[in-house]
């Protein structure tokens, strides 16, 4: 029988002094272990049963049976976001969350047989090795897979139904060194030292931002909100060489008190108090790579925002408030901030406002994203060509037909929402048609001028984004073979995305809010596609949508081919080939080479240019057995053993169209599928890992080139691929992680290994 089991038994052990010997030990020994061999499947919303490993605060929340993605709730569910919407185990049990610390009476022995981190540790170690290739059925690896999430009481029955089901689940067990470390923290109580102070360097970093981030006057308070809107998921760095970092949060104490966290759904709802301050939270969680949008304040960048926001001579002259209908819409909002002066702050760092809609809550599932290609090319229209008096006046004349699905707030009728926002969209597109119209005849160039070459210096310019099913990257440069789409945004379409898939979206929203934002999203696509062929000969025009939407539904094509997606303007551009949508490429690459970002090409990797030679025949593979490559895999390539280079394999799957939120795999067109390989490590999620020497390199390549049956793939991973059943899974992982570490030391972070095939 188990004891009377209270939060205050682990208090006191946890609010216990911690010694500088176990603190050390804690520090040196466990915190590697956790995070190197358990955070990568227990991190973010998607930690299975919510168990949060990358700090002591979400181990001591614990687990919790209900689930954050469940794309059928019909209601809302109450967040439960770690640091936010409770700040005690006590707390955090009112919310139905479980421990995985022991909370009985304290003992070594109890200590041990109370933890489920223990108990799931030690039933992996139990099981042994596993001598399968490939793991059997009773392991599901499914995004949407029953989860158990037993409490300590519920584990001796769990244990006995699934006996496979030890941690890690489905990878190799720990080494008796790492199993016998945990052991040894988890029977003395599990401590862990509190976070150490800030430096007074650092205090003085902070303590300047937040002055700037709290000003006086009404003006600078609204640039302020707007600021804090765009960047609250960042991690943010206090100049160069500081490793510590910070997330700007909404307090209702000001700078110099301990920060009292506003906990809303969105960062635009009221705040409930007169007056918000934002104030620098540092976040002690070790980092993860999928949810890290790193961006560095410093001196520099201040003078770009001061360049933006105060250039020009504007009042404001009253605070815009939250009313959800002013709120939700940043063209109501912020109206009274110069148009070009949002736009220039956005541009500025266009990878990272990109990468918060991939990276931020909505990147989760195919819902999400398969709104989108696997593979397209994304520019910006140049702020000095196309924006004046008159397109700031269009804009004002639209503020009612920019309003997004955020403003029906996390429980939505998708089909009425649908018909109203689409209603909203096919008025806004007519506009901007008539108005593009004339602008275009009237004096705005419709050549390559028109799009932002980064003002010579910015790399964000020009961008990249993978689809890898049911996640995505994005990274700056022009990366792979010419893609079949592209997208041209200008202002209000890169507004929108923010606000649609970063600001405006509820992770514990009902289904109805992610319908409707997936579907509105549709209208943002077809957007920067428009304005991407415009640049093409009018003749090219629909025969190009055609090709992209070949097979889509009726109702798709009316919306894609009617007068309001219509420009009726000619191109200034004089092709020389018949080949208009590749010259275009072309022109488009001339025009941005001096900011493109080479950093992800091979040549700039430790390989040989014999090396780079034997793999880059890949590239130019279309369709065959490709189509049986996992989306993404990571290659670590070897020298005598040691790790020298990672390179990634990202598989672009053909279809022909993107236009249909269900029944994906009627679209697909595997003849279309193509390779992309890049330096380093690229995606967030690898569904394989595979490890080959430099040495064979050559017959790596000429494997994949080859292969026609699925049964190729498997012989191909035999020979190069590391299983989650391969006794080297860990070393490669460890590899994997030094280098990626040392490539782009802020940037990388734990990887999340909950898509690894099994196969």
């Amino acid at each position: 029988m188990y004891g009377v089991e209270k939060v205050s038994n682990r208090v006191e052990t946890a609010k216990a002094t911690v010694s500088d010997q176990d603190a050390d030990f804690y520090n040196e020994k466990v915190r590697p272990i956790l995070d190197h061999r358990c955070v990568s499947c227990h991190a973010c919303y998607d930690a299975p049963c919510q168990l949060k490993l990358t700090g002591s605060e979400g181990i001591e929340r614990g687990g919790s049976k209900e689930l954050v993605y469940d794309g059928s709730r019909l209601l809302a569910q109450k967040p439960t976001r770690l640091y936010i919407d409770a700040h005690s185990p006590e707390g955090w049990r009112e919310k139905g969350f479980h421990p995985v610390l022991n909370e009985r009476g304290q003992s070594p022995a109890a200590n041990l047989d109370g933890s489920l981190i223990y108990r799931a540790i030690a039933l992996r170690e139990k099981q042994g090795d596993v001598n399968k290739t490939v793991l059997s059925d009773d392991y599901d690896f499914t995004l949407a897979r029953d989860q158990q999430c037993p409490t300590i009481h519920e584990y001796r029955s769990f244990e006995k139904k699934y006996p496979k089901w030890g941690m890690p689940y489905g990878l190799p067990a720990l080494t008796s060194d790492e199993f016998n470390t945990l052991s040894v923290w988890l029977a003395k109580g599990g401590k862990m030292p509190k976070e150490a102070p800030l430096s007074d360097k650092m205090l003085k970093l902070v303590d300047l931002w937040e002055t700037r981030f709290n000003p006086t006057d009404l003006k600078s308070q609204v640039i302020t909100r707007y600021i804090f809107e765009h960047i609250y998921l960042y991690s943010l760095y206090l100049g160069e060489g500081n490793e510590e970092r910070f997330q700007l949060v909404r307090s209702r104490t000001p700078p110099g008190q301990p920060i009292d966290r506003i906990a809303t759904r969105r960062p635009y709802d009221d705040p409930g108090v007169k007056k918000v301050y934002y104030r620098l939270w540092h976040d002690p969680e070790v980092v993860v790579q999928k949810n890290n949008i790193v961006y560095q304040l410093d001196e520099t960048v201040y003078k770009r925002w001061h360049s933006y926001f105060y250039s020009k001579n504007y009042k404001i002259t009253k605070d815009p408030g939250y009313d959800p209908e002013v709120a939700t819409n940043p063209f109501r909002a912020f109206q009274e901030i110069p148009f070009e002066a949002r736009y220039r702050f956005l541009l500025d760092h266009a990878e990272n406002t990109i990468m918060s809609y991939i990276k931020g809550p909505v990147c989760r599932g195919p819902v999400a994203v398969n709104v989108i290609n696997d593979h397209f090319w994304v520019y910006f229209i140049n702020p000095d060509v196309s924006y004046n008096k008159e397109v700031a006046g269009f804009l004002e004349s639209q503020v009612q037909h920019l309003d997004l699905p955020a403003e029906n707030s996390s429980n939505a009728l998708p089909l009425t929402s649908w018909l109203r926002f689409s209603n909203q969209q096919k008025k806004y597109l007519t506009g901007k048609a008539h108005f593009v119209e004339k602008a275009l005849k009237d004096n705005l160039p419709l050549n390559t001028s028109l799009i932002w070459n980064g003002d010579g210096v910015n790399d964000n310019a020009a961008l990249t984004i993978f689809r890898h099913f049911d996640n995505a990257t994005v990274v700056k440069g022009l990366i792979g073979q010419k893609p079949k789409t592209s997208w041209v945004i200008d202002y209000p379409l890169l507004e929108r995305i923010h606000y649609l898939l970063v600001a405006g979206f509820d992770v514990y929203g009902n289904v109805g809010h992610q319908l409707d934002t997936r579907l509105y999203m549709d209208f943002l696509r077809m957007e920067g596609e428009m304005n991407f062929i415009l640049f093409l000969p009018k003749a090219e025009r629909e025969k190009v949508r055609q090709y992209w939407y070949r097979d889509a539904s009726q109702s798709i094509k009316n919306y894609i081919f009617s007068d309001f997606m219509k420009i009726d303007v000619q191109t200034n551009i004089y092709y020389d080939s018949n080949n208009y949508q590749s010259e275009l490429y072309d022109r488009f690459h001339k025009h941005l080479e001096k900011v493109l970002d080479h950093s992800r090409d091979l040549d700039q990797s430790r390989l040989t240019k014999k090396e780079i030679a034997e793999l880059a025949h890949l590239e130019t593979l279309t369709g065959g057995g490709i189509r049986y490559l996992p989306d993404t895999a990571l290659v670590l390539v070897t020298k005598n053993g040691k790790p020298k280079e990672i390179v990634s394999l990202i598989h672009n799957k053909g279809h022909t169209n993107i236009s249909s939120l269900f029944d994906e795999a009627e679209a697909r067109t595997p003849e279309e599928d193509t390779l992309t390989l890049v330096k380093g490590v690229l995606g967030d999620y690898p569904n394989a890992l595979m490890s080959v020497d430099e040495n064979q390199l050559k017959a790596f390549a000429e494997d994949i080139a080859s292969m026609a049956t699925e049964k190729d793939y498997s012989d191909f991973m035999a020979r190069f691929g590391v299983r989650r059943t391969n006794p080297r899974f860990w070393s490669v992982s460890d590899g994997i992680a030094k280098l990626n570490k040392e490539a782009r030391p802020r940037e990388s972070g734990i990887l999340d290994y909950n898509r690894l095939e099994n196969r």
